[in-house]
């Protein structure tokens, strides 16, 4: 069964600059399509619709995208959030030809519990995504990793061990580059405080008194203490 896509109805958009702050506050994202042998078009899409789908979507996600009553296969590209507020306020569409292949990211996701955490390792995730060329079509909307495979701290899943069908999908990243690892858990070492004693060999030698010394540094404090007290009597 073929899978169909999600559709995105849009509109021309005129206004752009920074005047598009009037069309986010109507509930509208201002986007461009652009793409091979067209002219980039700016349109605007209700904000809520785009959000929902891009969420499930990506960047890698085929979108049927409706203009004017055209359907436009498109990728979307490029988001941009609100430095504050963390929601998407714009995106660009990239309009695909259905029967050349492209490169994009496709999400990585770890589902599963990793046997080696159980015992108090650590997860290590080195990559959330990988780069693969296939027809638009093709693109899955993320990959799956099972984390189960991880029984040890020696245990880690590369590029290789990725099930996927290779008749459709090309992966770029080199085979034995690392996805997810286990190591062992850091010691941090705990500060020593002003308040623990260090032991008289501890000391450096330099810093070290002979009894003569230590005899000749109390008098010396005793002398001094004599003439505070008689400049207080004074």
């Amino acid at each position: 069964m073929k899978k169909e896509n999600p559709k995105l109805k849009a509109s021309v958009r005129t206004i752009t600059g920074k005047k598009v702050k009037q069309l986010r506050n109507q509930g509208l994202l201002p986007s461009t399509i652009y793409g091979q042998g067209m002219e980039p078009i700016s349109i605007q899409v209700v904000d809520k619709e785009l959000e929902t789908i891009f969420a499930h979507a990506g960047e890698s996600g085929l979108v049927d995208l409706i203009l004017d009553e055209k359907t436009l296969p498109v990728l979307f590209r490029n988001p941009q959030y609100h430095p504050v507020l963390g929601n998407l306020i714009h995106v660009d569409c990239f309009k695909v030809n259905l029967k050349e292949k492209i490169i994009t990211n496709v999400p990585i996701i770890f589902v599963g519990e990793a046997p080696a955490v159980k015992e108090g390792k650590v997860l290590v995730e080195v990559l959330n995504e990988i780069e693969i060329e296939a027809l638009p079509a093709d693109f899955p909307e993320k990959i799956e990793v099972d984390l189960a495979k991880l029984e040890n701290v020696e245990s880690v899943i590369t590029i290789a061990d990725l099930a996927i069908d290779k008749s459709l999908l090309e992966i770029k990243n080199s085979a034995d580059q690392v996805i997810v690892k286990v190591e062992e858990p850091k010691v941090e070492e705990e500060p020593v405080t002003a308040a623990e004693e260090v032991a008289p060999g501890d000391v450096p030698a330099t810093e070290q008194k002979t009894p003569e010394e230590l005899a000749a540094a109390e008098a010396a404090a005793a002398e001094e203490k004599k003439k505070e007290e008689k400049g207080k009597k004074e």
